[in-house]
């Protein structure tokens, strides 16, 4: 059996190499540790709403090396690691502070935007009320010209317009009631206006006297109303517009056109971004070069004025008479300054076009020619004319748009005070969340740098015991 001196030298010499082993391997690792946190010295900065708060990561890492430094190194990476991640949480919510400031900033001056756009639009708006007084005497002409046309249409005595037009003339209002008249929307020459008495000649010499004259309908139903046939297919003359006429003493002869709105193809396209009067978006005729051809003044289809119940839902389908009867009337049909103008633009010209002096090409390839001199020749012609708008009704369209636009933007700007409200919130929440989590990385520093301290008295300790 060994003796006990033997057992104990061997323990000694064991438990000495297992200290030489810790050690080395504890210098292994204190090169390590240094040279990782020798890297990481950078200061992290966050920017506040209110001042520039600094928290210096080099605290952090002098606790870290003190402790290694110290005898310390089976505790560093803890240190390191929690270190680090609060320094990250500090930046994200920096991140986070500076992100709502911005959004702050940006939807604010948004907001102020709105306010500037409120009170331009509010300057217009007085501007389009002054103007409406000032035209009362130019809007009594205009119905001085309506009644110019109804007197024009009931010339024609023994047409369907003629009696239509009588039966409003006598019995008002109550004719959009009447079984026979609830669907006639009117005629073609009440349903618009021009700017100028040019323009409604011309309008209405391209269209002609059967068609200023038509019966315009929104359904089948009220198509079938007007006129009723017997058994062998012939009109029966005692009912539908023919038994009105004849009660009224103004039986119709001869043919007459009706137009159902519901039965034509409306355009297309889109309209004019806020227009009031929803003129239809055309592609202009273009030269190589990209330009509009000289001479070229719009398309004849929105230089009609109509009135703004007409405008929308003149039928069950929701179309306005623009884009419906307008359209099918005059389709693409252009308008030019002179004849020579318009000749020379003759290869884009693809639906018809007008000059103001008079020239006319009906469609492609067909051209009216010849020409009147005299205005009193004209309207012997063609005695059914558009009534001409004084601007009365373009500028309470243009006002109830603008009234509308004001409403629009007052809604766009309660939506950012909302938003604003909501970004506030957050901010506030985002710097209490930050306040919060720097005073726990504080507390970190302070208690580590205590830990360093009593590692380093220890140490002291440790080199002052006799081995």
């Amino acid at each position: 059996m060994p003796s006990a001196s033997c057992t104990a030298a061997s323990h000694i010499y064991i438990y000495g190499e297992r200290v030489r082993k810790r050690k080395s391997k504890l210098q292994s690792t204190m090169f390590q540790q240094k040279h990782q946190l020798s890297i990481q010295t950078n200061p992290l900065s966050i920017q506040d709403s209110s001042a520039l708060m600094q928290v210096d990561q080099n605290d952090t890492s002098i606790v870290a090396v003190d402790v290694m430094q110290n005898g310390g190194a089976s505790q560093s990476d803890p240190i390191v690691y929690y270190s680090k991640r609060l320094q990250d949480e500090l930046h994200a919510l920096g991140q986070k502070i500076k992100q709502h400031e911005d959004n702050l900033k940006l939807l604010n001056t948004q907001r102020n935007k709105l306010d500037d756009s409120i009170l331009d639009l509010q300057v217009t708006l007085g501007k389009y009320h002054s103007s409406s007084v000032s035209k009362i005497e130019n809007d009594r002409a205009n119905l001085q010209s309506e009644e110019e046309t109804t007197e024009q249409i009931l010339r024609h005595e023994k047409s369907a317009a003629g009696v239509l037009c009588q039966l409003k003339t006598r019995h008002g209002a109550q004719v959009s009631h009447l079984t026979l008249t609830k669907d006639v929307l009117g005629i073609v020459a009440s349903l618009g206006k021009v700017g100028d008495e040019n323009l409604s000649r011309l309008f209405s010499e391209y269209l002609g006297v059967d068609t200023m004259l038509a019966v315009v309908c929104k359904t089948d139903e009220g198509v079938k109303a007007l006129e009723t046939y017997d058994n062998e297919g012939c009109i029966t003359k005692s009912s539908g517009l023919h038994g009105l006429g004849a009660s009224i003493g103004r039986a119709i002869d001869g043919r007459f056109l009706v137009i159902c709105l519901e039965n034509l193809r409306p355009f297309a396209g889109d309209f004019v971004a806020d227009d009031p009067q929803r003129k239809l978006d055309l592609l202009k005729p273009r030269l190589a070069s990209g330009e509009t051809p000289p001479g070229f003044l719009g398309f004849a289809v929105n230089m009609m004025n109509i009135d703004s119940t007409n405008l929308f839902h003149a039928t069950a389908s929701g179309y306005g008479l623009r884009e419906t009867l307008f359209y099918n009337l005059f389709s693409r049909l252009q308008v030019y300054r002179t004849r020579v103008e318009m000749l020379l633009a003759l290869p884009l010209i693809t639906d018809g076009a007008v000059s103001l002096d008079g020239g006319m090409i009906r469609s492609t390839g067909v051209f009216s020619l010849g020409s009147r001199s005299h205005i009193s020749d004209l309207r012997q012609d063609v005695d059914v004319r558009f009534p001409k708008s004084s601007g009365m009704s373009d500028i309470a369209d243009k006002s109830a748009e603008t009234e509308k636009q004001i409403q629009e933007i007052r809604w766009q700007k309660e939506k950012f005070q909302d938003d604003i409200k909501r970004e506030i919130t957050l901010l506030n929440k985002a710097k209490g969340t930050f306040a919060t989590k720097k005073a726990e990385f504080l507390k970190f520093l302070a208690q580590s740098s205590s830990y360093a301290s009593q590692n380093q008295i220890q140490s002291g300790q440790d080199r002052l015991t006799p081995r």
